[in-house]
């Protein structure tokens, strides 16, 4: 009786551990098929295959659906967006002809012999094409950056390098309004995209002449911290309210204070994005009787970049 004990035991044990074995077996094979379903999802191969709705393939059945349903979306994504670039593209390419033409005629009109007033229109007519222009530039440089479609690339570089170039393409103008530039650079190494980043930064720059007054200043700083570098552009000019802090970085958005001056509200707004598709940001900071100081930081390391 004992034996009989013994063999029986023996016999659920050997079933049991084989049972183990093969349940062990089918979840390993069911593992390396979804790892193999995940991973020519990754790829962009993914194919959906016929799966057996029993209780060992109703994950694999589910997950099938899930990414081909994905690889769908994703074809999808991509087409709309190609057909974004190339609305861009064409937009771009039938406005910039006729402004042209329109500011050469303007030109061509300033050199005849005017009727007594007609000059001024002339030289309006003149400044409010490149005011246009500037604007639907504007546009699609943020609709490009927006999409995806505007690539970034950024490289090691010296941000006080860019503080330097941005500030000389604003002497003059800062000049005629009797406003000084100065330059307190030390060395701020950090990875961006050089070309953009200082379009970036003369936007700032653009937005420090326009509102500072006649004799005041403009300091253009650098500066390097563990993880990030930074350059500042700070005015002398009136102190922008903390409750507007958030809003100025809108598109399109324009304080209060500011109807009188040029612009659309969209400068401040392509900063932003610049920064961050490059894994930095932008903030301002304000008081009352000593201006606006605004910051723009980018990572010193590859590692600290977001996904553009």
């Amino acid at each position: 009786m004992n034996a009989w004990l013994i063999l029986l035991a023996a016999v659920c044990c050997v079933t049991g551990i084989g049972a183990v074995a093969s349940a062990r077996h089918m979840i390993r094979r069911s593992n390396l098929r979804l790892e193999k379903m995940v991973q020519a999802a990754m790829e962009g191969s993914f194919q959906e295959e016929r799966f057996d709705e029993d209780i060992h393939s109703a994950t694999e059945s589910l997950l099938a659906r899930y990414l081909s349903s994905s690889q769908s979306s994703l074809r999808s994504l991509e087409e709309q967006r190609d057909k974004l670039g190339r609305l861009l593209s064409d937009i771009s390419h039938q406005t910039r002809t006729p402004m042209t033409n329109i500011r050469l005629y303007a030109q061509l009109l300033e050199e005849q012999e005017l009727p007594e007033g007609a000059g001024s229109l002339t030289a309006e007519l003149i400044r409010q094409t490149e005011k246009l222009q500037g604007l639907i530039e504007a546009l699609l440089q943020s609709s490009r950056l927006e999409s995806g479609l505007l690539v970034l690339h950024p490289t090691r570089g010296d941000l006080s390098a860019i503080g330097a170039r941005a500030a000389g393409q604003y002497r003059s103008l800062a000049a005629e309004k009797g406003i000084t530039i100065l330059l307190e650079l030390a060395p701020a190494p950090a990875v961006f995209d050089e070309k953009w980043t200082e379009e970036a930064v003369c936007n700032l720059l653009d937005n420090a002449v326009k509102y500072t007054p006649e004799g005041g200043c403009i300091t253009v700083r650098s500066q390097s911290y563990e993880l990030f570098s930074r350059i500042d552009i700070a005015d002398t000019g009136p102190a922008i309210p903390e409750e507007e802090h958030a809003k100025i970085f809108g598109r399109f958005y324009r304080a209060p204070a500011a109807w009188k001056q040029e612009g659309v509200g969209i400068g401040l707004y392509l900063t932003r994005q610049i920064l961050a598709g490059q894994g930095g940001y932008v903030k301002v900071g304000s008081a009352p009787g000593k201006g606006n100081t605004f910051s723009a930081f980018l990572p010193r390391a590859l590692t600290a970049l977001s996904e553009i």
